[in-house]
């Protein structure tokens, strides 16, 4: 008979997946740490003991007792984090876990569905059921009832033991109903005293602003309808917001297909398309479009210059990464770096992945960078990814709660 509490991994091709193990004293050695909060060890040791980071430095470091991972040059960085993504159970979450897995994203905010849902997906990956990422749940919300439906709502979450909303949508143009806001405020009034954080769709900076006026810190996008202005960028600032990238939102894929196993959505035929592998712009959901009813596709332009804006308006505290797409991660992953490097360092790009995100989640005292206390979510890099993005496009190893969850060395 099985002895079904027994660590349990299956080898498919050259991945190996580790599921149920526990948390496990480790060494990774020879390694390029890159921390996240912008220092650099060019080789050293990181030291993980019961699920957290120990130690982190230039040098060799005692190994005693501990299973060593021979980095042999490679780069670490923190572990990705997706702070909106909609995932939920299903039939197919165990391949789209593992897919998210094996690009380097160790925690994943679900961003709308049911609730119920997103908790039984993180009760899977918990459990050992399947390999995934830490998984944190959301509850769909409206703005359509209500203030006293809505407040009900958020303490329905709360007992759930769910801290999230998932993203609420506001009006972009011309801006937010009076009822909208209405509701609004109550949500963000009984989120505060339930322990729930308020995530809001502003996809423009009318609705952005009055989000903000509303009390709401986190939002789910950038602008893509318009510019942000640099006193806009300064309220986001001034009000220490949050607002969320997809800055590859309006940019057309070309002849990039997705790696096995999940189907190709995009033929290498020389045309653009969106992110759904329809004709560009006129797929773009919610397209801007001129005084003819034709698509512009100049979401693409809005979303990296307001990225910079906010950016710079703050110090760069408060831009944060997203992705909220489902084709294949490696390829989603690859489709929104290229849109941050025109605009942003490698040193940027990290801080937005890392200490930014965390911090959009409330959890930058647990993940984010590589530092002693942190909970070991650490990646192991084939290459240098402080010459560019393509290196952060070959996880080889993913270490989660100092568990290894993937290794295709």
């Amino acid at each position: 008979m099985i002895n079904t509490k027994r660590t349990l991994t299956v080898l498919t091709g050259l991945t190996l997946w580790s599921i149920a193990l526990p948390a496990q004293d480790l060494a990774i050695t020879n390694v390029r740490i890159i921390t996240g909060n912008g220092s650099v060890v060019p080789s050293g040791a990181i030291i993980i003991r019961a699920g957290k980071i120990v130690s982190a430095g230039a040098g060799a470091a005692s190994t005693k007792g501990l299973k060593v991972i021979d980095a042999k040059g490679m780069s670490a960085l923190p572990g990705y984090i997706d702070a909106h993504k909609h995932i939920n159970t299903g039939p197919d979450e165990k391949g789209q876990m593992q897919s998210l897995l094996e690009a380097g994203y160790t925690t994943v905010l679900s961003g709308g569905g049911p609730g119920d849902g997103s908790l039984a997906l993180r009760d899977h990956i918990e459990s050992g059921m399947i390999n995934g990422p830490r998984v944190i749940p959301s509850e769909r919300i409206n703005l359509k009832g209500t203030p006293e439906e809505a407040r009900e709502a958020i303490r329905a979450m709360a007992a759930k033991g769910i801290h999230h909303t998932g993203e609420i949508a506001l009006t972009p143009e011309p801006g937010p109903t009076e009822h909208e806001i209405e509701v609004l405020k109550a949500v963000v009034d009984e989120g505060a005293k339930a322990g729930v954080q308020v995530n809001v769709h502003a996809v423009s900076t009318p609705a952005m602003v009055a989000g903000i006026d509303a009390g709401v810190r986190r939002f789910v996008h950038l602008p893509n309808k318009d510019w942000t202005s640099r006193e806009a960028a300064a309220k986001v600032a001034e009000t220490h917001s949050i607002v969320l990238g997809l800055l590859a939102f309006g940019a057309p894929i070309i002849d990039r297909e997705s790696p096995p196993p999940v189907p190709v959505v995009f033929p290498r035929d020389n045309s653009p398309r969106f992110r759904d592998g329809k004709p560009w712009p006129e797929a773009i959901a919610g397209a801007n479009r001129d005084a003819n009813g034709k698509a512009m596709g100049n979401e693409a332009g809005y979303t990296i210059v307001n990225a910079r804006t906010i950016w710079d308006g703050s110090g760069g505290m408060a831009l944060g990464y997203c992705t909220d797409q489902n084709y294949a991660d490696v390829v989603v992953l690859e489709h929104e770096l290229k849109s941050y490097s025109v605009m942003f360092s490698m040193q940027d790009i990290f801080r937005i992945m890392g200490p930014n995100t965390a911090e959009y989640l409330h959890m930058s005292d647990q993940i984010g960078t590589i530092e002693p206390g942190k909970l070991a979510d650490i990646i192991l890099l084939d290459g240098n990814p402080l010459e560019n993005i393509y290196p952060m496009l070959k996880t080889k190893v993913v270490v989660k709660g100092g568990k290894v969850v993937v290794d295709k060395r």
